[in-house]
């Protein structure tokens, strides 16, 4: 029988989400492969959707790679350390964002 991870709660939602982010990917890409219309004026409609529907799918891809490798850390026992410095990240934050990698400190610190 597998131990509570400390993280279990984050895992299960992230596990979660990751399901919800890969359906709507492929509900997306499955809308960027249709054919479109024949009548030139639908088509630029089309066009323009499809961009959006681009971007859509970018920004998606970007929060299923955060999710993957937040749950990647908590298999290592990493997740909820600083990647940067090693200290803990907050619990308030990783409620907030639970890809987290780095503290409030770090995240906000000076930059050059």
């Amino acid at each position: 029988m597998r131990l509570m991870s400390k993280y279990e709660a984050a895992r299960t939602q992230l596990e979660d989400q990751l399901v919800r982010l890969l359906q709507r990917v492929g509900k997306i890409e499955g809308d960027l492969r249709r054919t479109h219309d024949r009548d030139w004026q639908e088509q630029s409609l089309e066009v323009e959707n499809d961009e959006v529907l681009s971007g859509l799918d970018e920004m998606t891809l970007a929060e299923v790679r955060h999710i993957r490798t937040a749950l990647q850390r908590i298999a290592n026992g990493t997740y909820g350390a600083c990647a940067t410095c090693g200290r803990p990240i907050g619990a308030q934050r990783l409620a907030a964002i639970p890809t987290a990698v780095t503290c409030i400190a770090c995240s906000t610190g000076p930059r050059p």
